[in-house]
């Protein structure tokens, strides 16, 4: 189990470089599912188009997705969109910045999926068979006397080498050397174009918005860093709340036997007899407490804490009423702000 929470604290520790990883590892998963996949183009005028979209587009669909889900600031992300402004503004900036950098590892996997799929070549034939240019490749003068259904019908078989008999119109190595050309250098322009557009992203836009850049990253940081804290704190506190809520369930219980007995030594020892060393431990589980020891007052703090978030300047908060607003005048000196302040 050691072995295991360091794991768990390092990645943790190093979120960014583990999602890069989770995210190279989806890029090599999409190409290796895509070598993996069988394609079977149904060889038939009306369907080819359409079977070729779906096996370029869906896939990258659901890569893209499932880079977002798999990312643990999506979650955060939702939360501070949808949370209301209260005492804490919301920043349209730090959001979008969020979003970007999600963005761009989520679509690492689906560029690579649409690349292996142009260079590969085969969905492109599948969906261009019917576009290629007889007169130019073929027999120009037989192609006049085919009506276009006809035409298309006949093209439409290219992809499949075993019911493809249209030989005396193209030659089927023909057409197929011709599209997947074009295919091939569609595919290298997009792999150009999309390492073009990342290296201006991630190298030339910061040197133009510098300053912005950095306020943006610098919230963001400190968003996932408040979540994680106020995290720990509520499992700090539901641990020493289900302490306390044990121990005093077996002081109670050793309590209700004592007076059960009649006679005995048991009877006559007094019921607050508890060790010095467990009265000291009760004591500073109830002081992880921070007062809050019923489910009620519980409930009301974590239903309230996206629209009572404390304001961004130290020192200055006013106090909280009982509604969980501000309320005026100053804040007075209190030894549980100072202890939360050190503790931050």
């Amino acid at each position: 189990m050691d072995k295991f929470r360091m794991i768990f604290q390092f990645l943790q520790s190093n979120q960014e470089s583990f999602m890069n990883g989770i995210c190279g590892i989806m890029a090599l998963a999409s190409a290796q599912m895509y070598s993996a996949f069988d394609f079977n183009c149904p060889c038939l005028p009306g369907y080819n188009a359409a079977y070729s979209a779906g096996i370029l587009l869906a896939p990258p669909l659901v890569l893209f997705l499932l880079g977002l889900v798999m990312n643990n600031n999506v979650s955060m992300l939702a939360e501070e969109w949808k949370r209301p402004p209260g005492r804490r503004a919301k920043d349209p900036a730090v959001l979008r910045y969020m979003f970007c950098s999600m963005a761009q590892r989520a679509l690492i996997a689906p560029v690579v999926w649409v690349a292996v799929t142009l260079l590969d070549g085969k969905c492109f034939l599948c969906a261009f068979c019917t576009a290629v240019p007889v007169t130019v490749l073929g027999n120009g003068s037989v192609a006049p006397g085919l009506s276009p259904p006809e035409l298309a019908r006949l093209l439409a078989r290219v992809p499949c080498p075993d019911i493809y008999d249209g030989d005396w119109l193209l030659a089927r190595d023909v057409a197929v050397r011709y599209l997947r050309c074009i295919s091939q250098a569609l595919g290298w322009s997009f792999v150009l174009l999309t390492t073009l557009l990342a290296f201006v992203v991630r190298s030339v836009r910061p040197c133009f918005t510098q300053a912005a850049f950095l306020k943006s990253k610098y919230w963001s940081h400190y968003i996932d860093i408040e979540r994680k804290l106020f995290d720990e704190t509520c499992t700090e506190h539901a641990k020493a709340f289900a302490k306390v809520c044990i121990q005093q369930f077996f002081e109670a219980m050793n309590h209700d036997l004592e007076l059960g007995h009649a006679h005995g030594a048991l009877a006559m020892a007094p019921a607050g007899s508890a060790a010095p060393g467990t009265t000291d431990g009760a004591e500073e589980e109830r002081e992880k407490l921070r007062g809050i020891t019923d489910q009620g007052t519980m409930n009301r703090l974590l239903a309230s804490w996206h629209t009572c978030k404390p304001p961004l300047r130290l020192g200055q908060e006013e106090p909280l009423m009982g509604n969980g607003w501000a309320g005026g005048g100053p804040r007075p000196p209190r030894k549980e702000a100072a202890t939360y302040i050190s503790r931050v």
